[in-house]
């Protein structure tokens, strides 16, 4: 049974259509991502599915008590409360219903009649269940410290930036766990650590979930479904972004010239996928496998561990392209560079060249200096000391406050300021209509003022007019921000396209995988390290280094503590009351789940059986136990280790 169902859904804004007719179900559990064209009706379908925008047409059903949370755009707040506070107020249903849980447990000692206690009791920890809400204090915490908010814990809230505020509002939500969560774009002003928290916190704790986004990755990690709402119309299929593409192109193979455009982008983006993704995986397998030996040997063998870490520094460093040095032109080189703002320190010693055939991906955590090297690349921050060197040639510049549009004019204006309705673009001399057509801008928008447009349409028009420049080097300040994917696949061929050197800041580790040759990793503390890696397996690979940093100084604490130290105080690690019930119930599923896999493995075996059975429906109830086996295992292994660990304190 749905939690929500549209049917026969209309919307339009004056003569606009946006949806006509369609349908849409959410089931319990199921994580939806929404993608489309900008303007396409994503945003749209989200605030009908909020119950905030009505429908100009059809039904909006909704299971009785349900909550709808949702992330706004731009977030309000109460006067005069601070973060930590925004953080809570939204958690206070929940922390009521653990006081009241824990009430009971005291009342239970001494009342006579148990029966009316029992039945609150149980159903408190059935809904504390369903909102993961037994230790919300350590997760306000985590969330603080994940989410970069732990230095504004006390601040003003309503003094943040809007990319802070956002945070807040983000880390409320989740943490709150509504019955069906609305995401629009979660990943914007997030680094990759905050995604790749955000992942796991939507993961481990079975949301329901819409959500919009550009972020590739993300959608192949958390969807099980994805919708695309395209020509009025919704179109679901199954899994993430991968499986989506395989569909698209096939569906478009059975429609007609006019998606040509449209089909080459989806078979380049798939060759892309099958190139890059699946080698990427295929080499991590390996790497991964030994870290995991490694693990097991690490109480016999120290030394091991520290093998391994400085193997994968040494990968995550190594060079896998062209040194072509002496036949390019050189742009930039920079030398024992040092800068300061205030008393941060956002650059140290960094030594590096930029040549004229370069790709270069800025990469690190907010906040770590990225835009800082942009703006001493474009000549607007003078380094404190050091050598900086700049070629003669031109700079073509994208940044996100879109500077080089004027509202008060309209496209034709933008790109013909000498009058006429031809550019050269490469080259080429074209109507404007049909340049813009490739940014997927309809004819009839020709004559709109760029004030009227939205901040995706904005983009699409400042990178549009920044492929006519003629340029040597393109700088890009979080180029995907506010584009939907087909517009990225558009940037993505101008980029590949171009003959000069490209140099850009991106969260978007999809991106940076598909474009960059080069990386400059910011680390904090003004370090930069620069890497010819995979930007995802350069993370994969710095991940396994912290995990087995972790597991070295777990090891030479223990080897370092007197035995009478290790027995003498009580341990304050216990297990949560989640987690007692999870130990008492899940051998009993991991048994039956076994028997079942065993009874169909034997059916297998046996032609009798799988004849009358039938091949492909015990094969797909095979595949559907032993996913559904695996994370229970992984549960119940998880526990027993915090079970040794609370043994050992």
């Amino acid at each position: 049974m749905a939690l929500l169902d549209l049917i026969g859904i209309s919307k339009a804004y004056e003569s606009q259509k946006i949806v006509t007719q369609v349908d849409f179900s959410l089931h319990a559990y199921e994580r939806v991502a929404i993608i489309g064209k900008n303007g396409g009706g994503k945003s749209t379908l989200m605030k009908i599915v909020h119950g905030t925008l009505e429908a100009d047409e059809g039904r909006r059903i909704v299971q009785k008590n349900l909550k709808v949370g949702m992330l706004d755009q731009t977030p309000k707040f109460k006067e005069n409360i601070n973060v930590k506070e925004a953080i809570e107020e939204e958690l206070s249903e929940l922390k009521n219903a653990l006081v009241r849980y824990e009430a009971i447990l005291i009342e239970l000692e001494t009342a006579q009649e148990h029966d009316v206690l029992l039945r609150e009791q149980s159903e408190l920890a059935t809904y504390l269940d369903i909102h993961d809400a037994w230790n919300l204090d350590e997760k306000v915490e985590q969330v603080l410290q994940e989410f970069d908010l732990k230095q504004f814990e006390y601040y003003d809230v309503n003094a943040l930036s809007g990319g802070e505020q956002r945070r807040v509002t983000l880390a409320g939500l989740i943490l709150k766990k509504p019955d069906i969560l609305l995401l629009d774009e979660p990943t914007n002003h997030l680094d990759v650590y905050m995604v790749e928290f955000l992942e796991k916190m939507i993961l481990n704790a079975k949301f329901t979930l819409l959500f919009i986004s550009h972020d590739r990755y993300f959608i192949d990690a958390i969807a099980t479904r994805t919708i695309e709402i395209d020509d009025e119309k919704i179109r679901s299929f199954e899994g993430g972004y991968e499986n989506y593409l395989t569909c698209k192109e096939q569906l478009m193979l059975s429609l007609q010239k006019q998606h040509d455009t449209l089909l080459k982008y989806l078979k380049g983006e798939e060759e892309w996928l099958r190139r890059g993704v699946k080698a990427r995986l295929k080499r991590n397998e390996g790497r991964k496998q030994r870290v995991m030996d490694l693990r097991m040997e690490a109480k016999k063998n120290p030394s091991q561990v520290r093998k391994l870490k400085l193997e994968l520094e040494r990968e995550k460093h190594n060079f896998n392209g062209e040194k072509i040095i002496n036949k390019q032109k050189m742009l930039f080189e920079m030398h024992a560079i040092n800068k300061k703002l205030g008393d941060k320190l956002l650059i140290k010693d960094f030594t590096t060249r930029i040549l004229q055939k370069d790709c270069i991906a800025i990469v690190g955590k907010n906040g770590a200096g990225k835009s800082t090297l942009l703006k001493i690349l474009l000549g607007q921050l003078a380094i404190d000391s050091g050598k900086l060197q700049v070629g003669d040639f031109k700079i073509g510049y994208f940044d996100q406050q879109r500077v080089m549009l004027d509202d008060n004019k309209n496209l034709i204006e933008t790109f013909c300021p000498n009058g006429g309705d031809r550019v050269d673009v490469k080259g080429k001399n074209m109507h404007v209509y049909g340049y813009l057509k490739n940014f997927l801008f309809p004819k009839e928008d020709i004559n709109k003022k760029i004030g009227v447009l939205s901040g995706g349409e904005k983009n699409r028009v400042a990178l549009a007019l920044l492929f006519t420049q003629e340029v040597d080097c393109l700088i890009l300040d979080e180029p995907t921000n506010d584009l939907d994917i087909p517009t990225i696949n558009i940037l993505e061929e101008y980029i590949q396209s171009f003959a000069g050197a490209v140099i850009f800041v991106s969260h978007d580790r999809y991106f940076v995988d598909k474009m960059a040759k080069k990386l400059y990793v910011f680390k904090g503390e003004g370090i930069i390290e620069e890497s010819y890696q995979n930007y995802s397996e350069y993370l994969d690979i710095e991940k396994e280094i912290r995990e087995l940093e972790i597991l070295e100084n777990e090891e030479a604490v223990k080897a370092s503590e007197p035995k009478s130290q290790k027995t003498k105080e009580p341990s304050a690690l216990k297990l949560s009351y989640k987690e007692q019930k999870a130990y008492e119930t899940l051998p009993s599923q991991i048994d039956m789940l076994e028997a079942e896999i065993k009874e169909i493995q034997r059916c297998l075996e046996n032609p009798e059986c799988y004849q009358k059975l039938g091949l492909t429906t015990l094969s797909h109830s095979l595949e559907e136990k032993e996913k559904a086996l695996e994370p229970l295992i992984e549960e119940l292994l998880s526990i027993e280790e915090k079970m040794e660990m609370i043994q050992r304190e």
